[in-house]
């Protein structure tokens, strides 16, 4: 076996090469699964460093692919837990680094990866991925709504959406929203095309997000809130009364109320709404059903 204080070593140094190692194990990227390798060290020195590696970190990592990312959290002393559904990537991680203590390779689904048991030791840990275009939204948001959370978040992500996890008044989204209610997002740097196999068609960017748990929104709260919010957007063209009048059991009459009670003149739309808005709707809603 190689030295597995050196995981680096174990993988090529040239896009002529990481195009040999897919040969090799068959691997074809799937665009429907949005595969897109990263092979650019320089960018991944730069994402650990986001992340703010130290030696004996916990690290989830979504979707390793050829492990280029691994091998640098590895090389920075962190433990890695890595999930990957698709079986020769799984296969080629476990062939390439399987006699690495430090890492732990799950061939699962991490939509439905039971997070927790990972956690059994109780420390803290933060989620470090280059993650599927095509998951990416959904990856994020499974994370955050984790009875334990990430310490941090730090992804690749297709630019468009980070620009959504980040984006204020009037271009919000549901996803802004439930980011920002959830956590502090932020673009930390910019990727290029060029340094993915195949290059994507599109820009991506590395975003840095520091969840908040329940400081915000506690956990019991969060069906109503995103019901409304949901609600709110489902028909973003209308005003926000049009709108929940639409999704929701409440007469409009009422609506008004309690649009009003929370400062929210019933006219606007959804994407000009701040999550605090958002959120003083909920507890005037959460009022109003009270006194029912």
């Amino acid at each position: 076996m190689s030295d597995p204080t050196q995981p680096l070593l174990r993988l090529p140094t040239s896009r002529k090469g990481w195009g040999h190692l897919l040969t090799a194990i068959s691997v074809r990227p799937s665009k429907g699964m949005g595969q897109n390798f990263l092979v650019e060290r320089g960018v991944v020195e730069r994402i650990v460093k986001t992340a703010k590696i130290t030696p004996g970190d916990h690290i989830i990592e979504v979707g390793p692919g050829l492990g280029i990312l691994t091998a640098h959290l590895l090389q920075a002393g962190a433990r890695v837990d890595a999930i990957e559904l698709d079986r020769e990537l799984a296969a080629h991680m476990k062939a390439t680094f399987g006699d690495i203590p430090e890492l732990q390779i799950h061939e699962a689904d991490a939509l439905k990866f039971d997070i927790s048991t990972l956690l059994t030791d109780g420390k803290p840990y933060s989620l470090v991925a280059n993650l599927p275009y095509s998951i990416a939204s959904a990856v994020i948001m499974y994370f955050l709504e984790q009875p334990t959370p990430p310490e941090r978040i730090t992804v690749m992500i297709q630019h468009e959406v980070a620009e959504r996890l980040v984006a204020g008044p009037p271009d919000m989204t549901v996803l802004s929203v439930a980011t920002q209610v959830l956590s502090i997002p932020r673009i930390a740097f910019a990727v290029t095309p060029g340094n993915f196999v195949p290059p994507p068609k599109v820009d991506s960017s590395v975003v840095s997000i520091a969840p908040l748990g329940d400081k915000r929104l506690a956990a019991s709260r969060r069906p109503l809130f995103f019901r409304l919010v949901n609600g709110g957007f489902r028909h973003k063209r209308k005003q926000i009364l049009n709108s929940l009048a639409f999704e929701v059991e409440t007469p409009k009459a009422e609506i008004i109320v309690r649009l009003e009670s929370a400062g929210i003149d019933p006219l606007r739309r959804a994407q000009t709404l701040t999550v605090d808005e958002w959120l003083r709707l909920l507890d005037s809603w959460e009022r109003a059903e009270q006194t029912i």
